[in-house]
């Protein structure tokens, strides 16, 4: 009697790795955070150094109502920036109803409102620097001068480079005959990007506008 023996089952396991885009992005976004994290290093130096009166006095000039409303669309763009992502990951290109209804909408619609939101903040920083350079407040006036346009500043430069991916992200959007993997892919990871400069605005906005207006209460 001849016994047969039956080969064993292998079970094909599929290693899922890494997107590699994913991976730079946020190795890079941690370095970012580093470098945010100096300047709030450098600010509170600065501000142990001058002295409280010295901060209060310059910290007075700035038009906190006003700031506060530029914060709230900066914020608000993160929402509708993370509405294209949902819409990305679902591979909806753009919308397919009418474009009074934003529940219809695609990638395209909700970062091109995301860009115009963030465009408005850089419109409402640079609006804020004129006026303060008219009240007196410059980059050479004092060290409170210095700290605030260098890191509002840098913020602001890094809010413009996220302007310029949404761009790529909406123009490759546009040009796509296909949207895929890789645009949404590209929508995925400009997101992330830029709710690292909101969260890192929030936390410059809360030191210098928020505990600076209540130390001059």
């Amino acid at each position: 009697m001849s016994s047969t023996s039956a080969a064993p089952s292998v079970a094909h396991v599929q290693v899922t790795r890494p997107n590699t885009l994913s991976v730079g992005v946020i190795v890079w976004l941690s370095s970012e955070l580093l470098f945010f994290a100096g300047l709030f290093a450098m600010y509170f130096t600065h501000r142990s150094v001058a002295g409280p009166e010295l901060w209060a006095e310059s910290s007075s000039q700035l038009n906190f109502p006003f700031a506060l409303a530029n914060t709230t669309i900066l914020v608000l763009s993160s929402v509708t920036c993370q509405m294209g992502v949902f819409a990305a990951e679902r591979f909806q290109q753009s919308r397919t109803g009418s474009l009074l209804n934003p529940a219809r909408w695609g990638m395209q619609e909700w970062y091109t409102l995301t860009f115009l939101m963030g465009a408005v903040f850089v419109a409402g920083q640079v609006t804020e620097y004129t006026e303060l350079i008219q009240h007196g407040l410059k980059i050479s006036t004092s060290s409170y001068g210095s700290v605030f346009y260098i890191t509002t500043g840098f913020h602001a430069l890094h809010v413009i480079g996220g302007l310029v991916a949404f761009l790529y992200v909406l123009l490759r959007s546009f040009n796509a005959r296909r949207f895929g993997h890789l645009e949404a892919g590209a929508a995925v990871v400009t997101s992330y990007y830029w709710h690292f400069v909101d969260v890192v605005w929030i936390a410059l906005f809360f030191v210098i506008y928020v505990l600076d207006h209540l130390m001059v209460q």
